[in-house]
């Protein structure tokens, strides 16, 4: 059963009457899902944006800062976006003893999408965009069969191998020190506005899987869930990334785990650290993203246009996927 629990059902827009990002918390099954959804009046695509570690959705809306959100530049070229809080944040924080399994977390993100989106159109299909933590996630949504409305997929923030900073900050036993893991997600702060650094704005308190779930990420589950990546993959490296290492042989070793991904594409973006959707060039990022997504767009159609041509049904296409 889903149902909203609170929350406006009418698309939100600004003064000058442009959509604008709103909060709702919906029933998943007796789960609370908490969210920020922006609608495009007749969407192009969706895009299911998942944030990084102790964060909220509000990443994907840059906090007193509509000029570098995500959510507010991708409506305006025609994407309904829907930046969830991930499953144990937020709304479902009580209740996350339930996520421990990665299947878990994966059937609660498809019912979460399908209960905020409702019978709202979808467009095309749907786009991943993740970042660093959430990137878990996101991989695990793209790669599952039951969801063959999958575009493609873009991550940042996440690697395979920690920068020698951080596997001296992050890679000890216990919780690392708060004071240099501020430092390794916030260097350089000129690249941010100051009321952001720090990230209180978009903070939330952690799921408890985490810290089991990042221990086995890097090395073991993300080349395992990689490997099955059957749509057009995207990765963004940071050019202040401190936390993964982001130099030509990791991006390349990175490129090499995507052996069935019809096309990999990874681009360094300069001017930004490892919060890249909250710095000052954060608008450049998010172009960047969505040029991909466009150019997949352009791709579906093109292929669906051939196989129309050729007689095929569209409903079952063959090639990429």
């Amino acid at each position: 059963m889903t149902a909203l629990i609170s929350g406006s059902e009418a698309r939100g827009e600004s003064a000058a009457g442009n959509p604008t990002p709103v909060a709702q918390v919906v029933d998943v099954d007796g789960i609370p899902s908490s969210g920020l959804l922006i609608e495009a009046a007749n969407p192009r695509a969706v895009i299911i944006a998942l944030h990084g570690g102790a964060a909220s959705a509000a990443y994907f809306d840059c906090p007193g800062h509509p000029d570098l959100s995500m959510m507010r530049t991708a409506a305006a070229l025609g994407f309904t976006v829907l930046a969830l809080d991930r499953p144990g944040y937020r709304a479902s924080k009580p209740h996350d003893e339930q996520f421990d399994t990665a299947e878990s977390r994966v059937d609660f993100v498809h019912a979460a999408r399908d209960a905020h989106l409702g019978d709202r159109p979808r467009g095309a299909g749907t786009f991943f965009w993740a970042h660093s933590v959430g990137c878990e996630l996101a991989l695990r949504c793209a790669i599952d069969d039951r969801d063959p409305s999958v575009l493609g997929i873009e991550i940042a923030g996440t690697g395979i191998e920690y920068s020698a900073e951080a596997a001296e900050v992050l890679g000890g036993p216990g919780r690392a020190d708060s004071d240099r893991v501020r430092n390794l997600i916030w260097r350089p702060e000129n690249l941010y506005p100051a009321a952001l650094i720090g990230g209180g704005t978009i903070a939330s308190a952690s799921a408890r899987y985490e810290y089991t779930m990042i221990r086995n990420w890097s090395k073991t589950d993300f080349p395992a869930v990689a490997a099955q990546l059957r749509v057009p993959m995207h990765y963004t490296a940071a050019e202040h990334e401190h936390v993964w290492r982001t130099d030509t042989p990791a991006l390349e070793a990175i490129r090499e785990l995507f052996p069935a991904a019809p096309r990999v594409h990874i681009e360094r973006q300069i001017g930004i650290g490892h919060q890249l959707s909250l710095g000052h060039m954060a608008r450049a990022y998010h172009t960047r993203v969505l040029t991909f997504f466009e150019e997949c767009l352009a791709t579906q159609a093109s292929n669906t246009a051939a196989q129309g041509n050729n007689g095929d049904d569209p409903a079952n296409p063959k090639g990429d996927r």
